[in-house]
């Protein structure tokens, strides 16, 4: 079933005037691994966007209605990271051009590929997403005791709309092809692109952070690494299926829960609460 309505969360969060690149303390590995996805939001996330903006006009009224908030989610996500990643990128050498690359790749699929293999490569790509919130979720302690809430709130935030939306791409693209292997086909570059483009990311935090030739911190993102793929993928192989709908994937409970916070009458969601201090309400505009 298709989500009908979608709420556009239009939060300023309140970040130092320097982001750390290390904002998780206890495991300074998170930072580099979070700050890299973060770096490739504004170049996915539009792409995302623009494949589903093309097929609006082929969707039926429920779905269009759906589309668009999905759309002015996606705006938002990209725009709060690209506040965060212009604090980010200037401490990181070299990662400038790396950004430059992953404008381009998605650039070059938007011109090169077809309106279906872009609407499900969106889908696929949604469909990660949902699989990295339900492994998050799984792992709050372990990757946030401690850390920064305001940038956790970030990300947090981020994949409890990812949890919010999981249906639309999915639905959109069913609407206009549905063949399961295109699907496939696509979420596999997905994974692939997003995977590179994170590890060369991640290698250029540590070597920033000093931590490049650390054993701990490779043995570390060795087990998230693993232990993420062993929800990424399942989940992958199940939404392939024929049949498979989003909707039959359980959402985790804590994150939908505290997005279920949000009071669109004074803007507020309290920041997430990290094990160090009380919860405190987030500026909206």
């Amino acid at each position: 079933m298709a989500v009908t309505s979608l709420t556009p969360r239009r939060i300023k969060f309140e970040f130092p005037e320097q982001i750390p690149l290390v904002w998780t303390p206890r495991v300074p590995e998170i930072s580099a691994a979070a700050n890299s996805v973060s770096l490739l939001m504004p170049h996915v996330e539009p792409y995302v966007i623009a494949s589903v903006r093309a097929v609006l006009d082929q969707l039926p009224t429920e779905q269009r209605v759906a589309a668009a908030g999905f759309i002015a989610q996606e705006a938002q996500h990209q725009r709060q990271h690209r506040i965060f990643n212009a604090s980010v990128t200037p401490q990181i050498p070299g990662m400038s051009r790396v950004e430059s690359w992953m404008h381009r790749t998605y650039g070059w699929l938007s011109r090169t590929r077809s309106t279906r293999f872009n609407l499900a490569f969106a889908a696929g790509f949604e469909t990660v997403a949902f699989a990295l919130a339900r492994w998050t979720e799984s792992h709050l302690r372990t990757l946030f005791d401690g850390a920064d809430e305001r940038i956790t709130t970030l990300f947090l935030w981020h994949l409890a709309e990812e949890v919010e939306h999981k249906s639309v791409a999915f639905d959109a693209y069913e609407q206009v092809d549905g063949s399961r292997v295109r699907y496939l086909l696509a979420a596999v570059s997905s994974i692939l692109i997003l995977s590179g483009y994170t590890l060369i990311s991640t290698v250029l935090n540590l070597k920033a952070q000093g931590r490049l030739f650390h054993p701990v911190a490779w043995w570390r993102l060795l087990l998230f690494s693993i232990s993420l793929a062993w929800e990424v993928l399942p989940d992958l192989a199940a939404s392939a299926m024929p049949g498979h709908h989003p909707s039959d994937f359980a959402d985790p409970i804590a994150l939908s829960t505290w997005l279920n916070q949000y009071d669109p009458e004074t803007a507020s969601l309290p920041l997430w609460w990290t094990g160090e201090s009380a919860q405190q309400p987030v500026v909206l505009r």
